[in-house]
């Protein structure tokens, strides 16, 4: 059987809710052995604010994750500019597989000056700090940050989303305060295809269910050949194919946990849970989905989306139709949301994710010789100027200056104008997302409205309308916990083998290797075997102690 020979690849897959501590004040005392020294005084740094940042060309080794849209750190457009202006040189190491060369990287104690981008989640940055590997950035902040500063000062859960529960400040974050980002799980549909079978979008999961069997039945693309693929997803993030339709089933927040009647629950064990993994299970087994969802990445994906012969794609599990088609096409604007669907139960639901921060994307080790030269790179990467040249690209050529005429997407007017420039230079001329930027609402949205390039008003418009009216109660989501240093160090070791389990079990569950009703038992005894109910306990006490 097929699906034996993808379980084994497919443990990585679905449902990526790790646990990502978001607790940032702390009741605990910063003890004196954690409390960094007075930055070292170095003649060579210029004070806070003032450029160059050094007064001699200084060279930082920074490890970063690899991004597609950037050809060559070294030789890209915004390296250069930042290293005129900060008198700053990067020596670069680009690692393809981020995980595992973060993980490799940190056992062998082989460390950069800085990792970047490589968005540390606050539980290891919490233990390697503690250790002593990443530097507290505290000192560092109050005596060098300008920008980073004005940020937690405008946007306060950025200073408490980035603090660990001792206190410190081991890793900066990437803001970006994305609306449509606030939605990330969707599902796009192409609505020529709906048309050619004469059928509406769908609203419940058994309506989606008889749109995929029509679009693998009736030729939707009209080639008169079987090649069409009804559903598909990919093993990244926000494309994973069960996230999406989970939702109609039973209601969880991004660490797969939902608040009842004051008491914190994993959803992952819920009866609810067992029924929305058979009706996908349903999807495999009648060939509704494509098995490749399970092992492909981005690049394969994306792949199928521009096959050459004709489009293929129906519904495809994606942030935005450019993940599986190139911006530069058309064919990305055949496909709409879906909305969320209504399951057999009543559940209707969209994921929500109410922060827009990215921890860790900036962090400083024990390596760095002058971590307040690292520290003013940081902080001058959240200014405004550097925010437009890393993301947007090089003024008058990828973007310019609004006109005063100009509306942003938000109808408020707008800040700068996207060109689309697609000459070679435009290819390098970003970081792509990668370390720190920052993205406020109000910047996001001061895009200029362009119907030319239509792309962020219509994930903006889609979001809003069809997703923003689904987001969960806020008196039934679980905040902003803190938890002790003791009890961050049992969490990240129950959680491990947990999400583990979990994520190689619903992936056999889901493509038939694993008898879902034969098996739940066992799979719930195996779960309290691992300590789920200690885990559980952990976030009720923090839960209890916030409440109190």
């Amino acid at each position: 059987m097929q699906g034996k020979k993808l379980w084994g690849s497919a443990i990585c897959l679905f449902l990526s809710a790790t646990v990502l501590l978001s607790g940032c004040s702390t009741t605990d005392k910063v003890s004196e052995a954690t409390k960094q020294p007075e930055a070292t005084k170095n003649e060579v740094v210029n004070p806070p604010g003032v450029l160059p940042i050094t007064k001699e060309k200084t060279t930082l080794k920074v490890l970063s994750r690899t991004n597609p849209s950037v050809e060559n750190f070294a030789t890209n457009e915004f390296t250069k500019w930042l290293e005129e202006k900060t008198n700053i040189h990067i020596e670069w190491e680009v690692a393809s597989d981020p995980k595992q060369k973060l993980n490799i990287s940190l056992a062998s104690g082989d460390y950069p000056d800085v990792y970047l981008g490589f968005n540390i989640d606050q539980i290891q940055l919490t233990l390697y700090g503690k250790d002593g590997v990443f530097i507290p950035l505290n000192k560092l902040i109050d005596k060098y940050g300008v920008e980073s500063k004005k940020m937690f000062t405008s946007l306060p859960y950025t200073k408490e989303l980035s603090t660990s529960p001792d206190g410190n400040i081991y890793g900066l974050p990437s803001v970006n305060e994305c609306f449509h980002c606030t939605h990330s799980t969707k599902l796009w549909i192409n609505q020529k295809w709906l048309d050619a079978v004469g059928m509406k979008m769908p609203t419940t999961t058994d309506e989606f269910y008889q749109v995929l069997k029509a679009f693998k039945e009736k030729d939707p693309n009209g080639n008169k050949k079987a090649d069409e693929i009804p559903f598909i997803g990919a093993n990244i993030a926000n494309s994973y194919i069960d996230t999406f339709l989970l939702q109609s089933f039973i209601d969880s927040d991004r660490n797969l946990q939902f608040l009842k009647d004051g008491k914190i629950n994993a959803a992952f064990t819920q009866p609810e849970y067992k029924e929305g993994l058979k009706y996908i299970n349903k999807l495999f087994k009648e060939g509704l989905v494509d098995p490749q969802s399970i092992t492909q990445d981005r690049n394969q994906l994306r792949k199928l989306g521009e096959n050459p012969d004709g489009v293929i794609l129906g519904v495809v599990a994606a942030q935005n139709p450019t993940v599986f088609n190139a911006l530069e096409g058309s064919r990305w604007k055949d496909y709409v949301a879906v909305p969320p669907l209504k399951g057999p139960k009543g559940v209707q639901a969209s994921k929500y994710i109410p922060q827009g921060i990215t921890s860790g994307s900036f962090v400083i080790t024990n390596k760095a010789k002058n971590p307040e030269i690292a520290m003013r790179l940081a902080d001058f990467l959240y200014s405004e100027e550097a925010t437009n040249r890393a993301i947007l690209g090089r003024p008058d050529m990828e973007w310019k200056t609004a006109g005063p005429s100009d509306i942003g997407i938000n109808g408020k007017p707008a800040k700068y104008t996207v060109l689309g420039n697609n000459s070679p230079g435009a290819k390098n001329a970003t970081w792509g997302q990668v370390g720190p930027s920052l993205r406020t609402n109000e910047w996001r949205l001061g895009q200029t409205a362009d119907p030319k390039n239509p792309l962020e008003d219509i994930l903006y418009k889609e979001t809003l309308t069809k997703y923003e009216p689904y987001k969960p109660d806020p008196k039934k989501m679980i905040p902003s916990l803190t938890f002790t240093n003791e009890q961050t160090d049992e969490i990240a070791n129950i959680s491990k083998t947990i999400d583990d389990y979990r994520k190689e079990s619903t992936a056999r569950m889901i493509i038939g290797d694993l008898d879902i009703d034969k098996k739940w038992d066992e799979y719930l005894k195996n779960m309290d075997n691992m300590k789920l109910p200690r885990y559980l306990q952990i976030y009720q006490q923090a839960y209890d102690a916030l409440k109190k």
